[in-house]
């Protein structure tokens, strides 16, 4: 199991290309399920969960071929057959999203059994309101020792859906599924985040008819069968804000190239309150901190896109530790979301948490020490804290970070962190998905 090692060694200065949308790419693979054409994903990240899901591909007859480093990563999906469409826990266990190849694999061949995913560690995350939605468009469901087996004798037909509550995930899996159902299908209170418009306009360029992109009514008219093609990913907004914490924390003058800050200004907007500076350029953003003025405390609260979200909460919480005064973070989104509150105290902070409620009041500095990845989220809030430690933090069960950010010493390094990884036995175990 490997560890990452960090000693607080003074500001940051440098570059870092943001990497493609891990949240993205891995309903963007599901999605080459749904044609017999090649799919080309270009800006691809290479993470544990990508690798997870490339492996289920492959399970389906889906040929998944690598290509490039860095920049010019590109993978190429070829489901011209699909030999088999079943999902084994072994598989599906290992990342929750792997659930949403059910509605593409019965879109496509009418039939599918694929494993419930089991546990997360972040809280609650039921896949009934998924099974709710395909049912709806017509899918016989049964479900059978951890197994949901569906058919669609008939195929798909066309539906009204509300969801009860936003949910990225439900919306993602139900709208694979209805471009190729018969009729119209209309999902209300759908999810707006941006990865939801990249899946959309990949599918639009693969020949299915959406309307409403962007919004939380999404009209999709089904359409017999989709192309192939190409597609580029899209920056990974929750890497662009994680590093513009890391830049804040530690101070200095980082440039993140290759983003979209305008997919977190829900976040940057609050830096600024702060006292960082946010300023934009060509191609991404310029976070920039004297370090030897402290920051302010400023309150959040977690909401669905475009409010501040819950996958950069735990990095603007280790941001706020070292603060002047006292930042309340409300979690609204997952009730079991404030593990890292433990192990950030361990390096010094002065954190309480009652419920979905967690006040952080700012000390004057944080103090090496050896500390344990909870989550994805949760392992790159101690790496953000680590940079201003004294000495040398050393933090465990990492497999959790990779799966979800890449070459985050190398980039961090190359902005003049002393940092490194301490390699250890590989782990395949179950984890979230954000």
């Amino acid at each position: 199991m490997d560890s990452i090692t960090v000693h607080g060694n003074g500001p940051l200065h440098g570059s870092i290309p943001v990497s493609g949308a891990k949240n993205s790419a891995i309903k963007l693979m599901a999605a080459s399920i749904l044609t017999d054409q090649t799919l080309l994903l270009t800006n691809m990240p290479r993470l544990a969960d990508t690798k997870f899901l490339g492996r289920l591909l492959q399970q389906f007859g889906i040929t998944v071929t690598e290509n490039g480093y860095g920049a010019d990563q590109e993978t190429l999906f070829d489901a011209r057959e699909i030999t088999s469409s079943f999902a084994p826990y072994d598989l599906v266990r290992q990342m929750r999203a792997s659930f949403n190849v059910l509605g593409p694999l019965l879109a496509r061949t009418g039939h599918a059994k694929v494993s419930l995913p089991g546990g997360c560690t972040i809280g609650a995350r039921p896949v009934d309101l998924h099974i709710d939605a395909l049912t709806r468009l017509g899918a016989l469901i049964e479900l059978d020792e951890g197994y949901v087996s569906a058919t669609a004798p008939r195929g798909l037909i066309g539906a009204e859906i509300e969801f009860p509550f936003v949910s990225v995930g439900a919306t993602e899996h139900t709208l694979m599924a209805a471009t190729l159902a018969r009729g119209t299908t209309v999902l209300r209170r759908a999810a707006r985040e941006p990865e939801i418009g990249d899946l959309a306009r990949c599918l639009v360029m693969m020949g299915a008819k959406i309307e409403g992109i962007d919004t939380d009514t999404l009209t999709i008219e089904g359409v017999t069968s989709l192309n192939g093609g190409e597609w580029s990913v899209i920056p990974d907004r929750i890497e662009m804000g994680s590093y513009a914490c890391a830049a804040a924390m530690a101070g200095g003058e980082v440039r993140l190239t290759r983003s979209r800050p305008e997919l977190i200004t829900a976040l940057t907007d609050r830096m600024v309150e702060a006292g960082v500076e946010i300023i934009p350029t060509e191609d991404g953003v310029i976070v920039k901190r004297d370090p030897a003025q402290r920051l302010k405390a400023v309150n959040v609260a977690t909401e669905v896109y475009p409010g501040f979200a819950t996958d950069l909460q735990a990095q603007f919480m280790a941001l706020m530790t070292t603060a002047d005064g006292v930042s309340v973070i409300h979690e609204n989104i997952f009730e079991n979301r404030f593990m890292h509150a433990p192990e950030l105290m361990r390096l010094g902070a002065e954190i309480s948490v009652h419920a979905g409620e967690a006040h952080v009041t700012g000390v004057e500095k944080l103090k090496g020490a050896p500390v344990m990845a909870t989550d994805l989220r949760a392992s790159v809030s101690l790496v953000i804290a680590g940079l201003v430690a004294e000495g040398e933090t050393n933090i465990g069960r990492v497999y959790h970070l990779d799966r979800g950010f890449e070459r985050l010493e190398e980039k961090l390094g190359a902005c003049g962190a002393d940092i490194r990884r301490v390699k250890g036995p590989p782990v395949e175990g179950p984890g979230d998905d954000h």
